[in-house]
């Protein structure tokens, strides 16, 4: 039993593969989770309450206000709290929206806002695919995912339209397996009955070297904020970090991306992202989220100095022909993490050297407590800061070193994560 004491709401929202719901809560229950179902009216146009309600064994929650799913006067906080996730599904352009733009005018949204931040969302819209393309629903996706939530991209297909085309509602194996993952639980030996046959022509997933596994990567730059309109800052784009985000949750993994400020898209997968802005934040972050994971990538440009003082509102030029702004030493969490790290976690750096770079790379390796330290090599052609390319020298804990030439910040990605899975087997 995958799911066994595992505590899951089901959120159903007005989408015509709302019938697909009763499927859903018999087989969560079938690998042992408890399952409450949460309701939006329209839903009910689809699918029976009545029959979600024998079902779950559980009253069914559709309107805010009535008495039979009150649990004193902050019900919906008590259900949240209660859970260990929640999963939408479907989730219709219209839930999409409300839970995007924070208009928490029902049970199902409301219950999705009191959810604590440590207890995962997993969303599977499904929608006609002109709906899904729809500039505005894209939009929305994009806002959820750097909320935290994790998306499950609707699967291709036809349509109830009768349209060719991405929209339907991800198989059932394909939810219980993302529900799986995000909790955290093994999953070798997931069966689950669809009633049907489905042929997949995907890599399974016991042959993803990763699967399961915890990873957290740092991405893009720190800004210090001098005043309200001015910061110190640098010129990383986030490609790299995004790159090994996509690359880790392709191998199996859950990922947990920590990203200052970049205009990058989050990749798809299963990907959690969380925005930071500064060097402080960034620390707080980490730390907050090291705990419980097995590979730590820190490939963030986190600055080095920040301001002294804040200055509150717009410093004014006035008549002064200079200015000096007092630096001091931002925390160097690559080496805290080395200070603190558990024996089971791989923690890997990154260095961006102008010169001697493998001796300079080694060097850190040595201080930080990694056990690989990733070298970019700053002054070279094409590649580094902004673009999509990059010169990198891997060295591990034995000072071995493995120089690449230049290539794709992707394929750096999985040349890196196959360094990662070697030492990961050593280890």
């Amino acid at each position: 039993m995958n799911l066994q004491g595992k505590k899951i709401i089901l959120g159903v929202s007005g989408s015509i593969a709302a019938y697909k719901a009763p499927m859903i809560v018999r087989e969560l229950i079938k690998l042992g989770a408890e399952v409450r179902v949460v309701m939006t009216p329209s839903s009910e146009q689809f699918v029976s309450r009545t029959v979600l309600m024998n079902l779950s064994k559980h009253p069914v929650a559709v309107d805010m206000f009535e008495d039979e799913v009150q649990e004193g006067g902050s019900w919906h906080i008590h259900l949240a709290h209660w859970c260990d996730v929640m999963l939408i599904a479907p989730c219709s352009a219209t839930s999409l929206a409300r839970l995007a733009t924070g208009f928490y005018d029902t049970a199902l949204s409301i219950i999705a806002c009191a959810l604590p931040k440590e207890i995962p969302l997993l969303i599977a819209p499904a929608m006609d695919s002109d709906m899904w393309e729809h500039p505005a629903v894209l939009r929305n996706i994009e806002i959820l995912k750097q909320d935290g939530a994790i998306i499950i991209d609707p699967a291709y297909g036809e349509l109830a339209s009768g349209i060719i085309g991405q929209g339907r509602l991800p198989d059932l194996q394909e939810l219980i397996r993302q529900c799986c993952l995000a909790l955290g639980m093994p999953i070798s030996d997931l069966r689950i009955d669809t009633g049907q046959h489905i042929e997949s022509h995907e890599e399974p997933l016991l042959s993803k070297p990763l699967y399961g596994k915890h990873v957290l990567i740092t991405a893009g730059p720190t800004y210090e904020r001098i005043d309200d309109v001015r910061f110190i800052g640098n010129f990383s784009s986030g490609k790299m970090g995004f790159a090994l985000a996509q690359q880790a949750s392709q191998l199996g993994a859950l990922v947990t991306l920590i990203t200052g400020p970049v205009s990058l898209k989050t990749p798809i997968g299963t990907i959690r992202r969380l925005n930071i802005e500064s060097a402080g934040d960034m620390y707080e972050a980490v730390m907050k989220e090291m705990a419980g994971q097995d590979i730590i990538i820190m490939s963030a440009a986190v600055a080095d100095f920040t301001p002294r003082i804040r200055h509150e509102g717009k410093i004014k030029k006035g008549e002064a022909e200079s200015m000096l702004v007092d630096l001091v030493k931002t925390t160097d969490i690559l080496a805290e993490l080395g200070k603190i790290k558990q024996q089971d976690q791989l923690l890997i750096g990154f260095a961006l050297e102008s010169s001697h770079h493998i001796e300079y790379g080694k060097k850190k390796l040595a201080e930080k407590g990694c056990d690989m330290i990733i070298v970019n090599k700053a002054n070279a052609p094409h590649s580094g800061f902004g673009g999509d390319m990059n010169t990198i020298s891997i060295i591990d804990q034995s000072m071995q070193v493995k120089e690449y030439h230049t290539m794709s910040k992707q394929a750096c990605a999985e040349m890196i994560f196959e360094h990662i899975i070697q030492l990961s087997a050593l280890s």
